[in-house]
């Protein structure tokens, strides 16, 4: 098992691991499958009475694949996406009306439905394949329409250029459970989509070998099966193995098919320098991971992949493993351990009178209340060693941060740093300290917010 496996996911939902901070609150959850079932039925219901044809709705994407993230930048938004189909025997030219024409259906009821519901921002004008509703709380919901012939199982997607597109979302989501009928193995696997997802969205750029999710999808379902017991063991090993396996499978043949109509090959979208560049991304990243499984410590490991995974990959407490990853080092260039203190302030913004204003903390600080500036400060910088960087880390926890997809962010480099509190619950302001590249010293400051 991996030195960091209980960071990367634990069947406890209150500890902080990495599957936690990139996954969806059930709160969230909950909230849009309230939103989308609503949606569902009352498209259901206004399009069977406008079209005449029977209406049927399905989920699909990474929601129905339960591989949905939350945000990982500021401005991104959940997506889900809802299939809504019209129904005849026949091929999708026997309907009575056009693509178009029934895209342009889908948009009006959304449009009408906006008028109804005090939580939607605006519905998009209509994409090529789909039609967009923003909600309030950071999502959307993706609404492409399609025809569907039940006597054949046969699908076809509208699209805005006025054409039915081959398109069958419900059949690759079958090949994806029929590799894995173990629900358990099922549940691993879709952890594994969502770190190289997470991966993909905090580290890569469109046009740049920036992979879609179902492309990862595919790649990891390939792949899974390949790992070893060992490397199924822990997320932190079978990550580490996917990346190896991805990587010698793309570098043997660079082409991939959508398993489920070999007619479509989903690596073209990238092109040929998009897969060069994708296979380049996934070198270093599986050079990283292996370095990170290497490490000697909890906390070495941990700062390793918080490279890849910023403040979403949880810190561990240190002091202990920094001395004894000092003590063991056998290179030439010492690695002193440093101890930092952190003074901590907090202040009102707006000063209420004959009520407390001001608070202050070694290390730690709280509960102080909403909407104060905090500075923490390195105190013992007369102590410090040379060559030593400082390097300050927000982490936020608790069920206000998650809803509001808030989970931390660096905040600077030097010896102090100012922040504001905004959400209730615990938090912690990650200072980390660094000589030759190296972590020398990490202090962990609680900050509790009522």
């Amino acid at each position: 098992m991996g030195i960091t496996a209980s960071l990367f996911y634990n069947s406890s939902t209150e500890k902080q691991t990495l599957h936690r901070r990139i996954t969806p609150s059930n709160e969230q959850k909950e909230a849009q499958k309230q939103r989308w079932n609503e949606l569902a039925d009352y498209l259901k219901a206004e399009l069977k009475i406008i079209s005449g044809y029977s209406i049927y709705s399905w989920l699909q994407g990474s929601y129905k694949f339960k591989t949905q993230l939350r945000p990982l930048f500021n401005g991104d938004e959940f997506d889900i996406d809802l299939g809504i189909y019209f129904q005849w025997q026949g091929e999708p030219h026997d309907g009575e009306f056009s693509p178009l024409q029934l895209k342009k259906m889908v948009q009006e009821c959304m449009e009408a439905y906006r008028q109804h519901q005090n939580d939607i921002k605006k519905v998009a004008s209509p994409k090529m394949r789909c039609n967009r509703i923003h909600y309030e709380g950071d999502f959307h919901i993706d609404v492409p329409t399609y025809h569907l012939d039940n006597s054949r199982d046969a699908r076809a997607l509208a699209t805005e250029e006025d054409e039915w597109e081959e398109s069958d979302p419900k059949a690759i989501y079958v090949w994806f459970k029929q590799q894995f009928p173990d629900e358990d193995i099922r549940h691993n696997v879709r952890r594994l989509i969502r770190y190289l997802k997470a991966w993909g969205i905090l580290n890569l750029k469109e046009g740049e070998g920036k992979p879609s999710a179902i492309l990862l999808t595919v790649l990891v379902t390939e792949s899974y099966e390949l790992l070893s017991e060992e490397e199924r063991s822990s997320d932190d090993n079978a990550l580490t193995g996917i990346l190896r396996l991805i990587l010698a499978r793309l570098t043997q043949d660079s082409t991939v098919y959508n398993p489920v109509n070999h007619a479509e090959i989903m690596s073209d979208r990238l092109g040929k320098n998009g897969i060069t560049a994708l296979k380049k991304h996934i070198e270093q990243f599986a050079t990283l991971a292996q370095q990170a499984l290497n490490a000697k410590t909890e906390v070495e490991a941990a700062d390793i992949w918080s490279t890849v995974y910023k403040h979403f990959f949880p810190l561990p407490e240190a002091r202990e493993e920094i001395v004894k990853f000092s003590e063991s080092r056998q290179d030439s260039l010492l690695r002193q351990v440093f101890t930092p203190t952190i003074f901590v302030t907090a202040e009102r913004k707006k000063p209420l009178s004959q009520r407390t204003n001001n608070w202050s903390g070694i290390d730690s600080i709280g509960p102080i209340p909403k909407n104060c500036s905090i500075t923490f400060k390195l105190v013992n910088t007369s102590s410090l060693p040379p060559y030593v960087t400082v390097e300050w880390t927000v982490r936020n926890e608790g069920a206000e941060a998650e809803i509001e997809n808030d989970l931390g962010h660096p905040a600077g480099r030097g010896h102090s740093a100012t922040e504001n509190s905004a959400y209730k619950g615990v938090h912690y302001m990650d200072c980390v300290l660094r000589q030759y590249g190296r972590i020398i010293g990490v202090k962990r400051v609680k900050v509790v917010i009522n």
